[in-house]
């Protein structure tokens, strides 16, 4: 065989693997965290988006419950840079899901092992900002939220072709961009560039700023694009929430009927309806509107069609609007992009909204045996297979296999160092607590930078709440109340005390910026190790208190039994047809 036919055979082998790659990899369907054998994915993340005139004090908000189980939980703060004329910056290709052993090193070295290869030139200043598994908010108070969303097969292009991974975009647009506007544009511009994909597929980003929030879809464009192609190498698209409504993203697409006529609500990448009518996933002649989600990522369940796995976005409605009367019944894909809420929402209100378990509602999870005796809604927190059947159980908006949650508040009334804040919660946020990071801080406590899922850490702060959570879940109905009382006195404090902390911040700004942003770093480290000692000893103070499954009282040094309720104990003498103890008999005279 002559080398042109060795070359032209081996580019063949190459693009057809990548095709099959295409067709039958994809990051949330590996083994570790793909989807349940119903076809439903087995993880995934909840975003809650609040335009400024929907929150009670003006902020604009967003959410990111990190839902993964098994994914880095490490957060860093990168200081802003200045860069000679020339510089360039590597890009580097950053899984959403892989760690490492601890003692090979920390992710955040690790990943400048995969270098793509491409540089782009450096600005002159890069911005200061916070992230963990995703950039979060940057010093200009441009804050980003992420959830999954899925495309159809032939989009993924898991080849070395798509530069860019969701990851990778989100710090670049951390350095680089101020407002939310700008960063669209940036991530749809340096994708369409690039590529997008590799460890990606369709991914939403919730991308705030001080005046505005835009939910922004982006997917690849399959595995045969390379940057000579001379078309875009990715597809995208952005529309803006309104000021006084309220939205969310729940591992689904929410982009509609687009109108980019309407600058103001709509961006778009230039292929964003021919893409689908060359790939026939929209027809021009059919006389329908196009639709963006039906286009890409188009779902056909609802509420209670998936039996509660896919109920968060119609649970989230339920919570905010609930005189909508929307039914669960309704098709996913028919409900709003977004509702005026019917009271503005507090920081409070979207903390609590991001620990909901749909009680009360026909996805119950403690409703009947589900719970177990002390309520607990963790169990049985995936779909389950019994004599070859599939079995759905309700998808939490408040799961309990957060690596961590974050809520982000964009002010417009202070200065850009002192109104970004990114609330973060380590953990399931039902046992955890969130603590507050404003956006102009120095640095983050070190035990916010180390841990793993694999290894106990003292060292580590995420270890702390996961200890309060584990010795939770053993008597949850009981040992909460405990929890929430914890909670109420760190996060309830803290909620309370922000507008005095914003105050003496400003007043201090006024006068000398590089203090101001001195105390607030002082304040939030403080802050969080005071949270973390409190956690450790809380989880202390739960293993002492629910010991062998007693209740062991400090006070009196007494114990006393952990009753358990009258209907678990019937069904369990049913179950286990127990006879009950015949009484003694009286003795004859």
């Amino acid at each position: 065989m002559n080398l042109r036919k060795l070359f032209l055979v081996t580019c063949f082998l190459f693009m057809a693997m990548a095709v099959l790659s295409a067709l039958a990899f994809n990051p949330q369907e590996c083994e570790e965290c793909g989807s349940d054998q119903s076809g439903f994915p087995r993880d995934g993340c909840t975003v809650v988006i609040v335009g400024k005139d929907a929150s009670v004090d003006g902020s604009v908000m967003t959410t990111h419950t990190c839902d993964c189980s098994f994914c880095d939980w490490t957060w860093r703060h990168v200081p802003a840079a200045d860069h000679k004329p020339g510089a360039m910056r590597k890009i580097y290709h950053i899984s959403q899901y892989k760690t490492w052993p601890p003692e090979e090193g920390l992710k955040w070295e690790k990943i400048k092992e995969s270098f793509t290869g491409l540089e782009i030139p450096q600005i002159s200043h890069t911005y200061s900002y916070l992230h963990g598994g995703f950039g979060y908010m940057n010093d200009q108070q441009l804050a980003i939220a992420e959830s999954t969303i899925g495309c159809r097969s032939k989009m993924k292009n898991p080849t070395p072709s798509a530069k860019i991974d969701l990851t990778m975009l989100t710090l670049l647009a951390m350095e680089r961009c101020r407002t939310a506007r700008e960063a669209v544009k940036f991530m749809g511009n340096i994708t369409e560039k690039h590529g997008y994909g590799f460890t990606d597929d369709g991914e939403m980003l919730a991308v705030a700023d001080p005046d505005e929030v835009w939910i922004f879809e982006i997917m690849p464009v399959g595995p045969l694009w390379t940057p000579k192609s001379g078309t875009p190498g990715s597809i995208w698209c952005a529309q803006r929430v309104p000021d006084d409504h309220v939205s969310v993203c729940p591992n689904q697409s929410r982009i509609g009927e687009i109108n980019l006529k309407k600058q103001d609500y709509f961006m778009a990448s230039p292929n964003v309806i021919s893409y689908a009518v060359d790939n026939g996933y929209y027809d021009p002649k059919s006389g329908k509107p196009f639709n963006w989600k039906k286009a890409y990522s188009p779902n056909e369940y609802s509420a209670s069609s998936s039996r509660g796995t896919r109920a968060r976005l119609w649970r989230f409605f339920d919570i905010v609007a609930p005189s909508l009367k929307l039914s669960p019944d309704i098709p996913n894909m028919e409900l709003p992009f977004s509702v005026k809420p019917e009271k503005k929402l507090s920081a409070q209100d979207v903390m609590n909204i991001t620990r909901d378990k749909f009680e009360g509602t026909p996805f119950d999870p403690v409703k009947g045996l589900q719970g177990g005796p002390f309520k607990n809604p963790n169990y049985l927190p995936r779909p389950f297979k019994l004599d070859g059947m599939t079995y759905n159980t309700a998808r939490l908006i408040g799961v309990n296999r957060a690596e961590y949650v974050t809520v982000t508040q964009c002010r417009d009334w202070l200065p850009d160092p002192i109104g970004g804040i990114v609330w973060l919660a380590l953990g399931a946020q039902d046992t955890s607590c969130f603590m507050p990071f404003y956006a102009g801080i120095t640095k983050i406590p070190e035990s916010f930078m180390i841990g793993d899922h694999w290894v106990f850490d003292r060292k580590s702060a995420r270890w702390a709440f996961d200890y309060v959570d584990f010795h939770t879940q053993v008597v949850y109905s009981h040992a909460i109340k405990d929890v929430r009382k914890t909670q109420q006195k760190w996060e309830g404090g803290a909620v309370t005390k922000t507008p005095t902390i914003d105050k003496f911040a400003h007043e201090l700004y006024k006068k000398n910026p590089a203090l101001a942003i001195e105390f607030l770093t002082d304040y939030c480290i403080n802050n969080a190790n005071s949270v973390v000692n409190s956690w450790w000893e809380l989880g202390n103070q739960l293993l002492v208190k629910f010991n062998h499954l007693w209740i062991y009282d400090k006070e009196t040094r007494k114990t006393k039994r952990l009753e358990y309720p009258e209907w678990w104990l019937r069904e369990l003498v049913k179950y286990d047809k127990l006879v009950p103890q015949e009484p003694p008999k009286k003795k004859k005279k």
